[in-house]
């Protein structure tokens, strides 16, 4: 798992990439109350807005850690917003990414925080 400066996170199983936001992203925000995620289909550069979360505190952009296309949202965020803050790495996921180039995903992902980095 690596991580980005804005406290978003990516995990790559089998060549696809899980995208979430960080524990210390979700408690910050407090109780997450909408989810706006990203088309099926859709293409997303490294550091480009995403998804939007909307909390009873604020409204906040999630921007995508790497390149690729969007190729799974999680579904239950629609009607379940809270499973962020009850599950950031783990029922709370946002979306899945496939990379479109291979040595480019490679050189991002190797750009993002580790977690040592991410904890500093």
């Amino acid at each position: 798992m690596k991580f980005t400066q804005t406290h978003e996170w990516v995990r790559v199983e089998n060549g696809i990439a899980t995208v979430g936001v960080t524990d210390f992203a979700q408690n910050e925000l407090g109780e997450i109350v909408y989810v706006e995620l990203p088309k099926i289909g859709s293409h997303v550069k490294k550091s480009q807005e995403a998804v939007v979360l909307e909390s009873t505190k604020a409204a906040v952009d999630v921007y995508s850690p790497i390149s690729g296309e969007v190729i799974e949202v999680n579904e239950a965020l629609r009607t379940q917003a809270d499973l962020i803050n009850a599950s950031a790495f783990d029922k709370g996921w946002l979306f899945k990414i496939k990379p479109l180039n291979q040595s480019e995903f490679l050189i991002e992902f190797d750009e993002l925080l580790d977690t040592d980095a991410a904890l500093a």
